[in-house]
């Protein structure tokens, strides 16, 4: 049997932890999520000076496993530093981090730049070769997943937002605080478009689904939402992603009819590094910054506030 946070009652569940919650701290929380070039493929090693320290910006990494596997969404409230990339595990008492890093570095520090003297948390929730199609990928996040135990990333992104607003101090100072939700930044598709001309076409309908439920289970109907877009680093002999242009018309497609979305597309600059699926780690550090200037164009498409 499930627990409280997937499917059907899941909204139910997120929402009276939300309603809930003490005012003290406002945080403004981001959901950023996808797959692996969300997740995160830079070298910490890689990073400038000005990124290797620990930032006043704190995260909520969701333990990222594969469909029906245990201790999917499961972390600890932390400050952010590098090691939130590929490899980062956590068990819900101690986060591990990795070597890798992802856009949440220099989002955060944009994001602080444009909501200048407001607190600032992310929750992160990424697994590599997933796809939104059922039966895509390695895993997928098709909501009404029922194979094996059910769950699927669908659930553990659930899992993992459920896990960090059931947290009452998550700063540590002994006061509640309280996460209003901000935005839900997307970076995924490259499974989608790599699989089939079916898991291509049904892009769009699963994208618009999902982020729908995003935004309901953060219970905030105009949450801004921002398109990363997928790109094929035409590395080698083999045509990886066959179908891009067909989730690239679904990602524009969703964008042009949501009053609340907009589109990073800076990803077509990107490089790639050691294989033709990830970015290097200079892209990922511009890729926090475009996130961040895609986000505030959002907000003001929807003219979406803070108080």
């Amino acid at each position: 049997m499930k627990n409280c946070i997937t499917k059907n009652t899941a909204i139910v569940c997120l929402a009276s932890l939300i309603s809930c919650s003490s005012v003290a701290d406002e945080y403004l929380t981001f959901f950023m999520a996808g797959q692996s070039n969300m997740d995160g493929y830079g070298y910490v090693s890689d990073l400038p000076r000005s990124l290797t320290k620990e930032q006043d910006v704190m995260i909520f990494h969701g333990n990222g496993v594969f469909d029906n596997q245990e201790n999917g969404g499961v972390g600890k409230w932390d400050k952010l530093k590098p090691g939130h990339g590929t490899g980062f595990k956590s068990d819900g008492k101690a986060n591990a981090l990795s070597e890798r890093f992802g856009a949440e570095l220099t989002f955060a520090k944009a994001i602080e730049q444009q909501y200048p003297n407001k607190k600032i948390a992310i929750i992160k929730y990424a697994v590599g070769g997933t796809g939104l199609a059922l039966n895509t990928g390695y895993s997928n996040w098709y909501p009404n997943f029922n194979e094996g135990k059910g769950l699927n990333q669908y659930d553990f992104a659930l899992e993992t937002i459920n896990n960090a607003y059931s947290f009452i101090d998550i700063d540590g100072d002994g006061e509640p605080d309280t996460l209003k939700p901000m935005g839900v930044i997307w970076m995924q598709g490259e499974a989608d478009a790599h699989a089939s001309e079916a898991s291509a076409n049904a892009y769009l309908d699963n994208l618009t689904s999902l982020m729908q439920l995003f935004r309901a289970a953060l219970r905030t109907d105009d949450l801004p939402v921002v398109i990363g877009k997928i790109t094929d680093s035409e590395m080698g002999e083999e045509d990886i992603m066959p179908y891009i242009e067909r989730v690239h018309l679904a990602q524009q497609l969703f964008v042009e009819s949501d009053n609340c979305a907009t589109y990073m597309s800076n990803s077509d600059t990107y490089s790639y590094g050691d294989d033709p699926w990830h970015y290097t780690s200079e892209s990922f550090i511009q890729m926090g910054k475009d996130f961040a200037s895609a986000y505030k164009q959002a907000v003001e498409k929807c003219g979406f506030g803070v108080d």
